[in-house]
């Protein structure tokens, strides 16, 4: 009797012991996000020369599309360079040529609540925080501070002689050496060094990027609306880029425009290390946040490759895919023995703060080198590019958000815009072929 208790006894203890091994596995392979309530953003948009630091001591490198922004990452422009970094919320930071800002904090509190700290050292920066949450976001200049829990639309320069901060929208409270300065809508002040003074405004002094932070608004406020997911960061892109569809057997699919029979959502960007996190695999596509961060990708029989969304509470490093793949597929596989950024496939367009005179859409190019909103509505390109191949269509300029009702697509013809027409030329190359066949999403939409 004893001895048949005590087996029991010694089986659960067992038992416990596995469970406990497996718990704490389990605890150990969860992200360092969870661990230390830290929080990753991205990189939205990038022109020109632009520089991050992602404190993993390599120093500053160069900078690209939909890299993650950890805590404790510098950036920095040079003469050419501006890029914007997007939060969980579809708030906006756009840092100006010649700058440089640290994200000193990105957290949580105990509460959830995200915490937001950036120092803006040198240099022009631009807020749009839409304060849809109770989320909270902390600007660092000279010797102020501004602290937010409420929408605001503002842009700050700062040098060691003169700061100015000039309110779009909103109104911005300041902390610093001269107490608290509240700044109203459409009013600015400026902080002279010399004087110790600060000389509120009626007016706003215009500069000229006022307008690329104007189009980038318009841009994000014209193509996320209607987003169902908890996050808002990357929306605006997947509803220019592509388009949802309910699809048999699968539910609420989406799937990029410009896609054909040989194309994968992993064949083109890069591998990119971050202490404590590892590599992380960041896409080269213009809309590729959300499906590489979220969700699993699947290819679908009649479409190709398609996005499912999902699995919002669980932030993914390595591209998550499922079911059946294509003959050939090439799963990605991070690097090993190395801290070095690792390019797949043909990476990424280099950034360029000129828009190009014209531009080449071809089927399996899924968005890649289109700038967002230069083209209007792209679905309709798409359908062109499915039925006759390569097509060269000239631009409208960049950051232009135009509405889906006011374009039209017509070989030869024309895409109506706000800011100007897009000329559009079809079958300028002779040998291009069609892509609508099966495989492919491009015939679908």
């Amino acid at each position: 009797m004893f001895n048949r208790f005590g087996s029991i006894h010694r089986f659960s203890l067992c038992s416990s012991t596995l469970c406990l091994i497996v718990l704490l596995m389990a605890v150990f392979a969860m992200p360092a996000l969870a661990d230390s309530q830290a929080r990753i953003v991205r990189l939205s948009d990038v022109h020109g020369s632009v520089q991050i630091d992602k404190n993993s001591g390599m120093g500053f490198e160069s900078a690209f599309l939909n890299l993650p922004v950890t805590q404790g990452t510098q950036i920095r422009t040079r003469d050419n360079g501006r890029v914007e970094i997007e939060f969980e919320d579809g708030s906006t930071l756009r840092v100006a040529p010649n700058s440089r800002i640290e994200f000193s904090r990105l957290g949580l509190n105990d509460s959830g609540v995200r915490l937001s700290a950036v120092n803006l050292a040198d240099g022009t920066a631009y807020v749009n925080w839409l304060g849809k949450t109770s989320d909270q976001f902390t600007l660092n200049f000279s010797r102020e501070r501004v602290d937010l829990d409420h929408a605001a639309h503002f842009r700050v320069d700062t040098s060691p002689e003169l700061t100015k901060l000039a309110v779009f929208k909103g109104e911005v409270q300041l902390a610093g050496p001269l107490g608290a300065v509240t700044v109203g809508k459409k009013k600015m002040v400026t902080f002279n060094a010399d004087d110790d003074k600060a000389t509120l405004a009626a007016n706003i002094e215009e500069e000229p990027l006022d307008s690329w932070d104007k189009q980038a608004i318009e841009y994000h406020d014209q193509y996320a609306k209607n987003n169902s997911s908890p996050y808002a960061y990357g929306s605006s892109d997947l509803n220019y880029y592509g388009s949802y569809m309910t699809v048999p057997g699968y539910g609420m699919m989406w799937q990029p425009y410009f896609t054909n029979a040989g194309w994968d959502p992993f064949m083109d960007g890069a591998w990119s290390w971050y202490p404590g996190l590892g590599y992380m695999f960041v896409s080269a596509y213009p809309w590729g946040w959300m499906p590489y961060r979220y969700g699993n990708w699947m290819m679908v029989p009649g479409f190709g490759w398609m996005w499912q969304p999902g699995y919002w509470n669980s932030w993914a490093a390595m591209p998550r895919y499922a079911g059946a793949t294509a003959i050939g597929f090439h799963a990605p596989v991070a690097p090993t023995g190395t801290v070095n950024t690792i390019v797949v496939g043909k990476g990424g367009p280099v950034p360029s703060p000129v828009l190009p005179s014209h531009l080449t859409l071809a089927p399996g190019s899924a968005g890649i080198g289109v700038p967002r909103g230069s083209l209007g509505n792209l679905k309709p390109l798409n359908r062109e590019v499915a039925k006759s191949g390569l097509l060269q269509v000239r631009p409208a300029p960049q950051f232009s958000a135009m509405s889906n009702s006011s374009s039209g697509a017509r070989a030869g013809g024309s895409y109506g815009s706000a800011r100007g027409e897009t000329s559009v030329s079809a079958g300028v190359h002779s040998s291009a072929t069609s892509s609508s066949h099966g495989g492919s999403a491009s015939g679908h939409h």
